[in-house]
């Protein structure tokens, strides 16, 4: 079942939406937007507290609280009904396009009664926003994007989604009587950032006891098709699920054709085809006489071609077979190698748990030292001061962690010209410096360039945050110049940020890969901004190793001294 913190969370996002579309209280929307963020983050379940306990979440108050009990008790907030009956649900949509607010959404219905994306595509194209105030070719443009972004990620949905259901769904099914082995393939296993639908293989002697246990579940909201060998369901979280029962004896030649990728399994069955075999999901089998030689495991069926295993998150033929014949596949970094995590925040800027919470959360995930990189200053809305953040690092010194180094650090926005928010002599009171970009992402690319390397050969700027600043199917990277960014990390020892952020991982894989031959160093950070997105990590460790990344690329995994090393930057 879907987290009720999750739940009620997007209820009041939509609610904080609902009221801004309406032209409401712009204080009172934000005041639910900071509820929904309290609530998705906190750590306790709040289907299991009472009013008192839910008022104890920062930003939740009793009227907010006794909206968090009434959804929980009849699926549904009264006030939140009344605003969605005044908005055709089709203007809500419009929300969700990038660079279009609440407001102008409003606007786009009652002048042109526009309530569709497509509505609005055909009127763009016909020129009929121009009259309106706030609405140029400038717009036009920035709207047809957010468009086209909106529609390329489809019924698409971020990879943390896709993970939680498709984990729910295999610890369910590896309980039925029979079932001997249960995983998730497709692009979940191959750590893809985002989904389109979820695979799952289970090998059992009977298939029914299982396809009937999976038509079940409790949400799966519409069954497509229901067989022996295939049964296929669709659940309230928006994907499809597809559920295949193979022999035991099938598992490893199923497992590897439904992992994928498509392109990887072609350049291995070209292989099969070079020795006489013939590989399909049932097995390896001798392309003449048909007999059967190995399937159960994919060690086995890689073994008989010649090949090691190959890692599921580098199978996208981009040269893992190659490396594979030559015995030169890297050996991946792995969340057990990272011994701390150098990018979080607290409720001293935008998180929402405390110093010392967040920190308690950290030391149960063992790690060896733990950074806390509150804002800077020039994002104002943070309110940030030398004078607290001073007083945070007397905090930070005087906390004891067991067996944990604590890291005082902040996160820097990089200016449009590239300069950071303090001057060097009150950096350097820092243990390390997260530079990242927060605005102005429209400048030209060789403005963005020249910002990104100038942000790097800042003596006191360890790494360079979300990179490409990109939020996944809302807002596009910025177009910069990004080898010339590499080669200035490279240059100046300056490591990228792998955001395990789910909406972010920024950088992409393909941005490492080529970062990587420049010679960057990477370090794989959560930005946690509550304590469940220190989980988030495991997600940027599928990227990097999207990217080939070993542990000695990511300066994460190092030890504390030589990390303190290459924090030093060259300075004395």
């Amino acid at each position: 079942m879907a987290r009720a913190n999750d739940e009620v969370s997007a209820l009041f996002q939509e609610y904080a939406d609902l009221i801004s579309i309406t032209g409401g209280d712009a204080f009172r929307a934000r005041v639910y937007e900071k509820a929904a963020r309290a609530i998705g983050g906190h750590h306790a379940d709040v289907s299991q507290l009472d009013v008192k306990g839910l008022q104890e979440i920062p930003g939740v108050g009793k009227s907010i609280a006794e909206k968090v009990i009434e959804y929980l008790g009849s699926g549904r907030v009264s006030a939140v009904e009344e605003l969605r009956a005044r908005i055709p649900a089709g203007v809500r949509r419009l929300t969700t396009i990038p660079s279009l607010g609440p407001r102008k959404a409003l606007m786009l219905y009652e002048e042109l009664g526009i309530s569709s994306i497509d509505e609005l595509a055909d009127a763009i194209h016909e020129e009929r926003l121009r009259d309106l105030k706030g609405f140029g070719p400038r717009t036009e443009e920035k709207l047809l994007h957010g468009i086209d972004l909106l529609r390329a990620s489809g019924r698409r949905v971020l990879v943390d989604v896709a993970t939680d259901l498709a984990e729910e769904v295999v610890a369910a099914l590896s309980e039925v009587s029979g079932v001997q082995r249960c995983e998730y393939a497709g692009s979940l296993r191959r750590g893809r950032e985002t989904i389109g639908d979820i695979d799952v293989l289970v090998t059992a002697r009977r298939a029914g006891p299982v396809m009937r246990a999976f038509t079940e579940l409790p949400y799966v909201s519409e069954v497509i098709a229901h067989g022996e060998k295939k049964t296929s369901v669709r659940t309230d979280r928006g994907l499809a699920v597809d559920l295949r029962v193979v022999p035991p004896d099938s598992w490893g030649a199923a497992l590897l054709y439904f992992t994928g990728s498509k392109a990887h399994n072609i350049r291995v069955r070209e292989i099969a085809v070079h020795q006489k075999l013939k590989l399909s999901e049932y097995g390896l089998f001798d392309a003449e006489s048909g007999k059967k030689i190995v399937s159960r495991t994919e060690e086995d069926v890689y073994a008989r071609l010649g090949l090691p295993w190959i890692p599921p998150t580098l199978r996208e033929d981009r040269g893992e077979i190659e490396a594979g014949l030559r015995d030169e596949l890297p050996d991946l970094v792995t969340e057990a190698d990272v011994r701390g995590d150098l990018h979080t925040h607290t409720d001293l800027t935008d998180g929402l748990a405390s110093l010392e919470d967040m920190v308690a959360a950290a030391a149960e995930r063992g790690y060896a030292y733990y950074a806390i990189t509150d804002h800077g200053p020039d994002l104002y809305m943070q309110r940030m001061t030398d004078e607290r953040m001073l007083a945070q690092r007397e905090r930070v010194h005087k906390l004891k962690a067991k067996r944990m180094r604590l890291l005082h650090g902040v996160e820097l926005n990089i200016a449009p010209d590239g300069g950071v928010d303090w001057p060097e002599e009150f950096l350097d009171g820092f243990d390390l410096c997260v530079a990242s970009v927060h605005s102005h992402f429209d400048q030209g690319r060789a403005a963005l360039t020249r910002r990104l390397v100038r942000a790097c050969e800042n003596p006191y700027v360890n790494i360079i945050g979300h990179p490409t600043t990109r939020l996944i199917g809302k807002r596009p990277p910025i177009d910069a110049d990004l080898d010339e960014v590499f080669a200035a990390c490279a240059r100046t020892g300056t490591a990228l940020e792998i955001n395990a952020h789910p909406d972010r991982l920024d950088l992409g894989d393909e941005h490492i890969l080529r970062a990587k031959r420049h010679g960057v160093r990477f370090a794989i950070d959560s930005d946690a901004h509550a304590v469940p997105h220190l989980a988030n990590l495991r997600h940027g460790v599928a990227t990097a190793q999207r990217g080939w990344l070993t542990k000695d690329d990511v300066i994460n995994t190092w030890t504390l001294t030589r990390l303190r090393r290459f924090l030093r930057k060259g300075r004395s």
